[in-house]
């Protein structure tokens, strides 16, 4: 299982390119970052500078949307970073959240993402398509190699994911709900006629590593990561509307949200927010992995023997470069050997 970790744009920017350089220095094979434009900084340009300090590791948004970064644009800003620095860039793509919603806006339909990842893939791999007729292609760009992987939680979002993408991000840690997101994922791929071992899965989410499971450092470290469920729950509240409380999605995602009473943006992705108290204790240990390094492994495990071939850390609290560190000395190691011997 690769590991990779998923930062925010918060300046000072070189901050968060330190943090990706010692992700790869620790053995982490992706650095992703959000991509919300008016809550933080430009990530492309962080991106470069990343790729620029960094040898191995694979860059990209987790995730980017169609409709506050149109697809030709998109896909030209990836080719580019490959022919500067390599064919090492992946792109993350959803309907959009924060990115639309600070805007006031909705989130792409899926026939908008549909296209748009037909458009960056294509352009993406140095390859052209037509679009009303008009043959489009990056004259400049020779080579480039780029994946594209979806975030979704819906059932016909995981359908189009399964039909087109190259991989599927699920921002959750529960091993219940990816059994059940993953099957969604595949049993679409097959329908469309694909492979579907061809899909890679990545599963995202919180990871907070303890001196211990005592109950006053469990409790601090979710009060962290409470935020986390909150986030999930802009999503879980948009398919309850959509499909109703009652859908084929499990219970186990969308019981949680009834408490749910709004959404404040301005604090998207923040540890201590003030509207994420409707999130129960048992969610976030669900949803993140909380808790000495013997249960990072533990879960990470467990997600492994399902098919998840990707984890990535999300470090928005206050013990991001500890948790980090951790990670790479002691559940990374553990999780290549099979054991917890620390």
């Amino acid at each position: 299982m690769d590991l990779g970790v998923v930062l925010q744009c918060n300046p000072p920017a070189s901050e968060v390119v330190d943090l990706a350089v010692r992700a790869e220095q620790l053995g982490f094979s992706h650095v992703w970052t959000f991509d919300s434009h008016l809550l933080w900084q430009e990530p492309y340009v962080i991106h470069s500078a990343i790729l620029a300090a960094t040898d191995r590791v694979v860059v990209g948004p987790m995730v980017t949307n169609p409709a506050t970064r149109e697809p030709t644009v998109t896909a030209s800003t990836f080719a580019t970073l490959n022919e500067m620095y390599g064919n090492r860039t992946i792109c993350g793509i959803g309907r959009g959240d924060s990115a639309v919603r600070t805007l006031d806006g909705r989130p792409s339909t899926l026939a908008t993402l549909r296209e748009s990842i037909r458009v960056i893939r294509a352009l993406g791999n140095s390859g052209e398509m037509e679009i009303d007729g008009t043959t489009l292609r990056l004259p400049w760009s020779h080579g480039s190699a780029l994946e594209v992987w979806v975030a979704a939680y819906g059932p016909k979002a995981l359908a189009l994911t399964g039909e087109v993408a190259d991989g599927y991000i699920l921002q959750l840690g529960d091993p219940d709900i990816a059994v059940w997101m993953i099957g969604q994922v595949r049993a679409a791929a097959e329908r469309a006629g694909r492979d579907p071992a061809a899909i890679r899965f990545c599963v995202a989410a919180p990871a907070y590593v303890t001196a211990d499971d005592s109950p006053d450092s469990l409790a601090h470290a979710r009060e962290q990561c409470r935020w986390f469920g909150g986030m999930v729950g802009n999503h879980v509240a948009d398919i309850v509307t959509r499909y109703g409380a009652t859908s084929e999605v499990p219970e186990a995602l969308t019981s949680y949200i009834a408490g749910r009473t709004g959404y404040d943006y301005t604090e998207h992705g923040r540890a201590g927010n003030s509207h994420t108290t409707f999130v129960p204790d048992d969610i976030v240990d669900r949803f993140c992995i909380i808790g000495p390094p013997a249960t990072h492994v533990e879960r990470l495990a467990e997600l492994r023997e399902l098919g998840v071939d990707q984890f990535a850390v999300y470090l928005q609290h206050d013990a991001n470069s500890e948790t980090l560190e951790a990670y790479g000395a002691q559940v990374m190691p553990a999780l290549v050997q099979g054991t917890m011997n620390t």
